[in-house]
């Protein structure tokens, strides 16, 4: 009889089935291809025919994953904007919250995922998080006295995608690749700065954005677009 580490058979299960999806969203961030049962198994710590009990296909362990990571993600952004007070900082949290998952090993999740399952299967999850994702932004913007969020909200997603890219903080490279998210912020911040007032924000965003631009054009005490 296997042994149960937890009070319950029902805990037992559910631990087990959270470190066999834990294991293949690691193995997708770090190969960028979709595991073998074995391969979960292995670094889940079970044999190959315990992964079957949980998941009847290789497809059917990667459907599962999608629908764990993509709320995650939302919640992980959620909770960032929730954080924050004024309207502006709500905007700006979630522009550094998605920036964050840009630079960190979800992503190299995310393309992962875009690689290896089926669009038909990601556009329903992929849909119900984009509307997930962007509701506190919209919140934000709307409080912020905005009459288009939702168009501006997915102007701010388009810019946090481009920024990233081109700062080389999204991983697009492959997993692991080197990023720069600083740079990223720095850039967004430059470009957003106006339209927000100038959000309080760290002071190495202010000095990258200097650096990038030879220490020329110092905002002034008012901010940019102020007088």
């Amino acid at each position: 009889m296997p042994r149960i580490d937890a009070p319950t058979v029902a805990e037992h299960r559910a631990r087990q089935r959270r470190s066999l999806l834990d294991a293949a969203r690691a193995l997708l961030a770090e190969t960028g291809s979709a595991p073998s049962m074995a391969a979960v198994g292995r670094r889940a710590g079970l044999a190959r025919t315990s992964v079957y009990q949980y998941f009847d296909s290789p497809e059917a362990l990667l459907e599962v994953v999608v629908g764990d990571v993509l709320p995650d993600w939302a919640a992980q952004v959620r909770a960032r904007v929730e954080a924050a007070e004024e309207p502006a900082e709500r905007v700006w949290a979630y522009v550094e919250a998605n920036l964050a998952l840009f630079a960190g090993s979800e992503q190299a999740v995310a393309q992962a995922l875009v690689r290896v399952v089926d669009p038909q299967v990601l556009r329903g999850p992929m849909q119900e998080f984009h509307v997930r994702l962007q509701g506190p932004l919209r919140e934000a913007l709307a409080d912020l006295g905005e009459p288009d969020p939702g168009a501006v909200a997915d102007l701010v997603d388009a810019m946090v995608v481009h920024a990233s890219r081109a700062t080389g903080a999204d991983h697009v490279e492959g997993p692991g690749g080197a990023g720069d998210p600083e740079r990223a912020s720095a850039l967004l911040r430059r470009l957003l700065g106006g339209y927000l007032g100038d959000p309080p924000g760290r002071q190495g965003d202010r000095d990258v954005s200097d650096a990038g631009r030879g220490g020329r054009g110092r905002r002034r005490a008012g901010g940019p677009g102020r007088s």
